[in-house]
């Protein structure tokens, strides 16, 4: 309360406890404006706390006891609480953590070894599969082996009668044994030249498994999956509607043709491609590119000798024998090399794009970083180095590093 509140304002009161050290009287009042302890003459009408509200001591006092007391039965609560939790609650998340941790070891064995029980058995029917073809082609050879040791033994046989008697035969003779001549002819010609025969070689599609493909794509991503290649635009192999970023990782189509690079001998005058600037032509490699802006696009790889010059299918990405692309056309896909085009029925249009090149097993793959599915699959005998390419007809396309 302010001094009015207590009508002609505080009166003395017994001088007890510490003094003011300005008056020399009991500090008796408490000041709630300055929050402290004051003496009658600084609460009086010329006092320092002139003004302010002012309350007995023992008021504030007995309500900080109050105070006081009630914290403590919050203490009090609040310890139980406290005790309660530690005694009844953290014993049953310590059993129900033992038992979830169990639960997710039980979880974690099994299904490793459902993926072992699976390799192992893909492992089995693969290897039987190359046993087997091996054997098919081991006996094909064997077959062809003794044929041919039987067709030289005819024309061995057949050229010893024939010189037989051209060397002891007169003429009278000879003519006698026309028919003979013109049957052991007829059975030499009979027997043709060897001709190529795919019986003959071993038929590596019999390692191909897409269980072995997505279980080996997965484990190769796995361990690249902090290092990618650092794969980036070769400037001087950009189309005419293509703009490139300041660092070479972003391809953006426009409308209007750019003057600036038709007289250049490695530019793409006409379609909207782009090379990398470097290649491979060994070991494993693989880059992603952000594709999430575009509707039409193709990102795959092609050979140097790609022509760049005319609007025809030697320089049009997917449609010549140089090049291999996975390529998006509004909500189509598909794969594309040498003008055969294998449509990809996708659920959902990727948002980046991962390309994966091993070149020691010959393999082109296109995935889905985020899932890690493998959307295709090629396999090919590429004939020379690779560089990574692109292509672009709507917003852009981004390689990520």
């Amino acid at each position: 309360m302010s001094a009015e509140d207590s009508g002609s304002g505080p009166g003395p009161a017994p001088k007890s406890g510490p003094l003011c050290p300005e008056h020399g009287q009991a500090l008796s009042w408490f000041c709630c404006s300055e929050r402290r302890p004051v003496c009658v003459a600084c609460a009086g009408p010329n006092g320092r706390c002139r003004g302010h509200r002012i309350r007995r001591a023992e008021e504030r006092a007995e309500e900080l006891r109050n105070r006081i007391v009630d914290q403590c039965e919050r203490l009090q609560l609040q310890s139980a609480s406290i005790t309660k939790y530690v005694a009844e609650v953290l014993p049953g998340k310590n059993q129900r953590a033992v038992s979830t941790a169990s639960a997710a070891r039980d979880l974690v064995i099994q299904r490793l070894s459902l993926v072992r029980s699976l390799c192992e058995s893909e492992e089995q029917r693969l290897l039987e599969q190359v046993h087997g073809e091996e054997e098919r082609a081991h006996q094909s050879i064997l077959t062809q082996k003794v044929h041919w040791a039987e067709a030289l033994r005819k024309l061995d046989t057949i050229r010893t009668s024939l010189v037989d008697m051209l060397t002891h035969l007169d003429d009278f003779q000879l003519i006698q044994k026309e028919q003979e001549i013109f049957e052991k002819t007829e059975e030499a010609e009979g027997i043709l030249d060897p001709q190529e025969s795919e019986k003959l070689n071993f038929n590596e599609k019999c390692t191909r498994s897409l269980l072995l493909t997505q279980l080996w794509a997965t484990a190769v991503l796995g361990s690249l999956s902090a290092g990618t290649e650092d794969v980036r635009i070769d400037e001087r192999t950009v189309g005419p509607f293509l703009q490139l970023s300041d660092d070479r990782r972003t391809l953006t189509f426009n409308a209007k043709k750019s003057k600036s690079c038709a007289d250049g001998l490695e530019h793409f005058d006409h379609w909207p491609n782009a090379l990398a600037a470097t290649s491979f032509q060994a070991g494993l490699h693989t880059w992603m590119v952000n594709v999430q802006n575009s509707c039409a696009y193709k990102v795959g790889v092609a050979l140097g000798e790609l022509p760049r010059k005319g609007s025809g299918n030697d320089s049009r990405l997917g449609h010549n024998a140089f090049s291999w692309v996975f390529s998006r056309y509004a909500q189509e896909f598909c794969f594309s090399h040498d003008g055969q085009h294998e449509p990809l029925g996708l659920l959902h249009c990727p948002a980046r794009l991962g390309v994966l090149l091993d070149l020691q097993a010959q393999e082109l793959l296109f995935y889905e970083p985020a899932s890690g599915t493998v959307l295709h699959a090629h396999h090919a005998s590429f004939p020379g180095p690779l560089f990574p390419v692109f292509a672009v007809a709507d917003q852009s396309i981004s390689i990520i590093h």
